[in-house]
């Protein structure tokens, strides 16, 4: 009712704060798809307002991430998902959420690599990626991101065409089927993380799963100021 009030007035700008918080699901996704339409139709400016992640990838052409009242970073939503500033942004944008992993870089250049808190396991890292960003890191903690789609389980596409030294055994802690994608909670050691995975991949509770960490999507991060490095 207060939308179309204020729609009746004709502004130039529409300030939205939460105005879906207390709908359900299905109604949410409902509303999301009017109000995008809305938009279109009347050509203003909207400032929506919202902690749901989801509202915002799906409704801003162009999105604040706010932390403590600061901006973290701006920009077009898939810009920011792929290539967020900090480990704030990265953990905050993104449903599953990006998965962490704490460690050490060791080596430099060509032979730089990424070794987990606890040993294992140890990521070797492409030079042509990360050479020139973490070369001043080497032998210095890092944190190390990873999105859950960039986890694959090992199957007939993936044998073969990974390294070893990507590939992490793990126990899938819990299965979550959605229908078009299947999130697992991992456990390898003292580490915890999800990966998002096909349903095709049947996997079950318990079970141990070979995993393909896809290196090349990595993202690190300074574990004190938490600003991406690389």
């Amino acid at each position: 009712m207060a939308l179309g009030r204020a729609i009746v007035r004709r502004p130039r700008v529409f300030l939205l704060d939460e105005p879906l918080s207390n709908l359900d699901a299905p109604m949410r996704a409902q509303m999301r798809a009017e109000i995008a339409r809305l938009h279109r139709r009347l050509g203003a400016t909207m400032i929506y307002v919202t902690h749901d992640q989801a509202e915002a990838m799906t409704l801003g052409q162009r999105l604040a991430v706010m932390r403590e009242g600061a901006i973290q970073q701006a920009g077009e939503p898939m810009r920011i998902y792929a290539h967020p500033a900090n480990r704030f942004v990265a953990g905050f944008i993104g449903s599953p959420p990006m998965n962490f992993f704490h460690g050490t870089l060791a080596g430099k250049g060509n032979g730089l690599s990424f070794q987990t808190d606890g040993g294992e396991p140890t990521f070797k890292l492409q030079a042509s990626t990360f050479k020139v960003q973490l070369d001043g890191y080497a032998g210095k903690k890092v944190v190390l991101g990873l999105r859950p789609e960039s986890i694959k389980t090992q199957n007939s596409e993936t044998r073969g065409q990974a390294e070893p030294e990507r590939i992490v055994d793990a126990v899938a802690e819990v299965v979550e089927p959605l229908g078009p994608e299947t999130y697992l909670y991992l456990s390898s050691g003292p580490h915890q993380f999800i990966s998002r995975v096909q349903p095709g991949d049947r996997i079950s509770v318990g079970q141990k799963v070979s995993l393909v960490f896809d290196m090349r999507r990595a993202h690190f991060f300074d574990p004190a100021t938490e600003q991406l490095i690389a």
